[in-house]
């Protein structure tokens, strides 16, 4: 929240980080009221935070959820963010976010700051260097021939980072769109595989590997929250 005391510069600042509005590849985690595990708990899926204001958030997301269902999503460099969905998309949602004046102001800040160091990742466990999918939505193939419409946080050549409805026990084998893998780790929100034979990135993302259930990145960043 701006002090009492702002000067004419400031109020030009403050202006500013109120309507703030950027376009990132963020990723985090998030949950929905309505989709429980057995246990009653919220179930966890990864995204990416796609576009962001000071008053809502676009997330490219595994499952988008109802209009009015509330949300709470974490996500890198931003925090807690709480807020219900006011628009469905194509493979994710837009949430309003719900914060005081005080918090606003605070993610505001953060929001200018992630402007000047856009599209960071936090590392992870595997050596190849990874890429960011432009259409990041696939398709899951179990070995039973069951399938789950996935998304695709980030991919390497030996594997990638998934988050779909069912985690799947860790050695698992399935297949990510066209690609064979196993399942080697969890993480918040998601799993990651690792391919039974080593892949080309750029060859992944530019081929039929992993369309089963591309969307389009345009439709993120067109959506204004």
């Amino acid at each position: 929240m701006p002090p009492k005391d702002a000067k004419a510069d400031d109020i030009v600042i403050v202006e500013r980080r109120q309507s703030v509005r950027i376009i990132v590849s963020v990723p985090g985690y998030y949950s929905l009221a309505d989709h429980r595990n057995p246990r009653g708990e919220r179930h966890l899926y990864a995204c990416r935070a796609v576009n962001v204001s000071p008053q809502a958030i676009a997330l490219a997301a595994p499952v988008s959820g109802r209009l009015g269902e509330r949300a709470l999503a974490t996500i890198d460099h931003l925090g807690k963010l709480k807020g219900s969905i006011t628009r469905v998309l194509n493979g994710g949602f837009v949430m309003n976010i719900v914060a005081s004046d005080e918090e606003r102001w605070d993610l505001a800040a953060k929001i200018e700051w992630l402007e000047q160091y856009k599209n960071c990742d936090v590392s992870d466990q595997r050596g190849d260097r990874r890429l960011i999918p432009e259409n990041p939505h696939s398709l899951v193939v179990f070995a039973d021939g069951s399938t789950e419409s996935c998304f695709v946080l980030d991919l390497s050549a030996s594997g990638a980072a998934i988050s779909a409805q069912t985690i799947p026990d860790i050695a698992t084998v399935l297949a990510v769109g066209n690609i064979v893998a196993r399942v080697v780790r969890h993480f918040q929100g998601g799993f990651a595989v690792q391919f039974i034979e080593p892949q080309s990135p750029e060859d992944i993302a530019a081929s039929e590997t992993l369309k089963p259930l591309l969307g389009r990145a345009a439709d993120f960043a067109a959506a204004s929250p």
